[in-house]
């Protein structure tokens, strides 16, 4: 790149008098001295997504609604957010467990990973709390035995008519 800043000092710089030109540079020349000075900085990030990871997304945990009265069907997102699609996210295992001593397991069912496959950002799941409770919903998403994401949210259920239970907290 060394050419290139030579031609750019002598299109707007004025060596001898060590003062920038203020003529006007042709579009021809304006253009070399963009491609020169875009050059580095390309060079540079084709360099960095060389050697760089793949980010990994992040795990985000919903329910809808969070906070409910007895008995309350919760209608639970799991979503992976941001990151790059990387095959470890690829077709997981996703494991919710409700808080309340149960569990669910869903295997994932997809072709084999391919350059260009993408992943499966959002996994949703209902469960029924037929009484009052302070529940603690964990989503856990595992790859080959292995956990690879987990998030938890509290869920708060207030006793509704009928329901007997101690209210969350007392």
């Amino acid at each position: 790149m060394a050419g290139c800043s030579r031609t750019l000092k002598r299109l707007n710089y004025n060596q001898e008098t060590g003062v920038w030109r203020e003529a006007v540079v042709s579009k021809a020349a304006a253009l070399v001295a963009v491609l020169c000075l875009a050059a580095p900085t390309l060079a540079r990030a084709d360099d960095k997504d060389k050697g760089k990871k793949a980010k990994k997304p992040g795990l985000e945990l919903r329910a809808t609604p969070r906070f409910a009265f007895s008995p309350a069907h919760i209608l639970f997102t799991a979503e992976l957010k941001g990151g790059d699609d990387v095959e470890e996210f690829y077709c997981p295992e996703i494991e919710w467990e409700w808080g309340d001593g149960g569990k669910s397991v869903e295997e994932g069912d997809c072709d084999p990973w391919t350059a260009g496959s993408t992943i499966e950002r959002r996994f949703t799941a209902n469960h029924d709390y037929p009484f009052a409770g302070l529940y603690p919903v964990k989503v856990t998403l595992r790859k080959s035995g292995k956990s690879i994401a987990a998030q938890t949210l509290n869920i708060t259920v207030r006793a509704g008519l009928g329901d007997v239970s101690p209210e969350p907290g007392d």
